[in-house]
């Protein structure tokens, strides 16, 4: 089963993702920022969703990590961000993020749309 890593800090949040996303793929959580770096290398995840919004590190420094080490770039990325501004969102794809959804105008089953797709485009590459 494909590994999804969840990193937000927002508990109602990730219990929603967490509950809905593990129906179909092993899950791991992180709540902050400041593991990111040993959890991605202690799971190997098959895909990140990630928070821009984190207090210790943001979203846009995690994918700067990310892209850094070159066994993790490949790893689709899909953002959450809270505001849903159109410059925070083109500055992430731009980055490398594969997807994004908007915090409070999101609903779960369009988040594992996006999660397939991106799962689907790995299994086709």
């Amino acid at each position: 089963m494909k590994k999804i890593l969840i990193i937000e800090n927002e508990e109602t949040l990730l219990d929603l993702l967490y509950k809905k996303i593990s129906k179909d793929y092993t899950v791991a959580i992180l709540r902050d920022s400041s593991e990111i770096m040993d959890k991605i290398k202690e799971i190997n995840p098959d895909l990140i969703i990630l928070e821009l919004n984190m207090p210790d590190k943001d979203g846009f420094e995690i994918i700067n990590d990310i892209n850094a080490e070159n066994i993790f770039k490949h790893i689709p990325i899909i953002v959450i961000s809270n505001t849903g501004q159109p410059a925070e969102i083109d500055r992430a794809i731009q980055m490398g993020a594969k997807d994004y959804f908007i915090k409070t105008q999101f609903n779960p089953s369009e988040v594992i749309t996006k999660i397939d797709k991106q799962i689907d485009n790995i299994k086709n590459n």
